[in-house]
């Protein structure tokens, strides 16, 4: 390996096609406004590094990055390497990882709309999260303890399981397939429309009309906070352990609830079994 410490780069591809190399203390910044500066390397590693231009991580195998900061200017820093782990960063620039296979980031502050597009056999645990179509089309997802804010997340994305973690984001996991979710909240609008073999456990459901459309869908224990209009044209088998405002013309399976509000079964398609305090019925019910 060779190190490069204590340096600024502003130059365009200013490391290109590098080979086993350990980058510390060093800036990518400065008047020339260059581009790429790793691009086409391998055996990389990036230690306590700045990044303040565009494009640093593309075509990279094998790649270290640990307490470096990407700074909003860094756009698209990582597209199209494997071999990745990031820790202790900050990826604050639009679009900072596409198109990558096998990554693990821990400990981190994702600043960033448009992550994660098109990734596969991503880990993330113990990191907070900002984005707008995050993790997009993504494959054989793994996250751990993770706090996200955004919006339309997880669209598309299949193979998942997330745990312990805090979802604030409209119309997330759409289209979705093959989806565990455990000990979570997730708080947002029309949640997991479309989806197929969504299994949430031990999760606190919040906001207006979730899970319409859905096949195979599956959950236990859960709470459902401010649910209304729930489940319409779905396949579903739930355990639910808190008032639901209302349920709308489930397609199929059985759903438990403590308290109704309101049933609306106006659909002949509708043939769902509703059990509410372990009694079964049709029709409007006030509670």
């Amino acid at each position: 390996m060779i190190n490069i410490s204590d340096k600024t780069f502003d130059e365009e591809r200013a490391l290109y096609g590098s080979r086993g190399l350990i980058v510390e203390n060093c800036s990518f910044d400065g008047p020339a406004d260059g581009e790429s500066a790793l691009k086409e390397s391998n055996d990389i590693a990036v230690y306590n590094c700045y990044c303040n231009l565009r494009y640093p991580f593309w075509h990279i195998h094998n790649l270290r990055i640990r307490d470096t900061e990407m700074t909003p200017m860094c756009r698209a820093a990582v597209w199209y390497s494997d071999g990745i782990e990031i820790e202790n960063s900050k990826l604050h620039g639009i679009k900072a990882l596409r198109e990558c296979y096998d990554i693990n980031i821990h400990n981190c502050s994702i600043i960033s709309p448009e992550f994660g597009w098109s990734t596969e056999k991503i880990t993330i645990t113990d990191s907070t999260a900002e984005s707008e179509y995050f993790m997009l089309r993504s494959k054989d997802i793994r996250l751990e303890n993770i706090r996200m804010k955004g919006k339309y997340s997880f669209q598309y994305i299949e193979n998942a399981v997330f745990n312990n973690c805090s979802f604030d984001t409209k119309d997330a996991f759409w289209h979705s397939k093959n989806i565990t979710i455990r000990n979570s909240t997730i708080k947002g609008e029309y949640l997991a429309w479309y989806s197929d073999g969504l299994t949430l456990e031990n999760c606190r459901i919040i906001g207006t009309q979730p899970f319409c459309y859905c096949k195979n869908l599956r959950i236990i224990n859960c709470e459902m906070i401010d649910a209304d209009l729930c489940f319409e044209k779905s396949d579903v088998v739930a355990d639910i352990v808190s008032r639901v405002v209302s349920i709308k013309n489930p397609r199929s399976g059985r759903i438990d609830v403590p308290v109704l509000g309101e049933i609306i079964m106006n659909d002949p398609a509708a043939q769902c079994e509703i059990y509410c305090g372990g009694e079964k019925f049709f029709g409007n019910y006030d509670q």
